[in-house]
């Protein structure tokens, strides 16, 4: 087990193939890969990975998401109440679930269009008790349609001293959407490049995915009507614990 765990300890993402592989060939002893992964389980050892951007190693980033796990957060977490993350991602009308389950004899299919399907914009903002502010847009987000998003939806949910933290997406820094906000008394803070981990919000949205692969929505009055509703999936508790997470909030 020791050769194992020293394997694994030096490149993670090792698969259990290529484990069983290299066992094979250093010692002779041949073991099926599930046999492997069961004992790595009871090693301690998980099957996950966090993937980040690799530009994430140049010195200038690392420096600024160091400043910011340090500074930003330590003074972020006195008050998340305060704090308002916001962010967009895609939806289309081709998502299903990517696994089920079969008896060993069988193949499980799915279907899901593969030739034409329809892309729509969804952006919200996450609080420490709940989802807030949904819109969505028939186009991949802009300028315009965030200043109309920050005016529309986001700015009349805000109270003042209440920061919006978002990512660097050139649509988002808007001097229009900066004045709409400092007129209802917050402001936006920017996290740093190539950091959507900093965003607890994704954590939400991976929600929101798993939802809409589940409703298997074919149209767009559909889609709309799987996310219309989506503010309600999310409990107060689950909200924190995203905050909580990726750093904004604790115990």
């Amino acid at each position: 087990m020791a050769t194992l765990a020293k394997w694994v300890d030096a490149e993670p993402d090792i698969t259990m193939p290529e484990l069983s592989a290299r066992l094979a060939m250093a010692t002779g002893v041949r073991a099926h890969p599930a046999s492997l992964s069961r004992a790595l389980l009871k090693a301690g050892y998980s099957f996950k990975k966090t993937l980040l951007a690799s530009e994430c190693g140049r010195d200038d980033i690392a420096q600024a998401r160091r400043a910011w796990r340090v500074y930003r957060q330590s003074s972020l977490r006195k008050q998340p109440h305060r704090l308002v993350f916001i962010d967009e991602t895609a939806t289309t009308t081709k998502m299903t679930r990517l696994r089920g389950r079969v008896r060993r004899d069988q193949r499980l299919k799915a279907r899901a269009p593969f030739g034409h399907w329809k892309t729509q914009t969804f952006i919200a903002a996450l609080r420490c008790d709940g989802l807030t502010a949904p819109w969505g847009i028939d186009c991949p987000m802009n300028r315009t349609a965030f200043e109309t998003y920050v005016e529309t939806q986001l700015a009349p949910t805000l109270n003042p001293g209440d920061v919006v933290i978002l990512d660097n997406l050139s649509s988002h820094k808007s001097e229009k959407a900066k004045a709409i906000l400092k007129a209802r008394g917050a402001w936006f803070l920017f996290t740093p490049p190539y950091s959507p981990d900093l965003n607890p919000i994704e954590m939400a949205f991976s929600k929101l995915k798993a939802h809409l692969r589940r409703t298997g929505a074919r149209t767009i009055d559909a889609l709309w009507q799987a996310i219309g509703n989506i503010c309600d999936i999310y409990t107060p508790d689950e909200c924190w614990n995203f905050l909580k997470a990726t750093g904004y909030a604790s115990d």
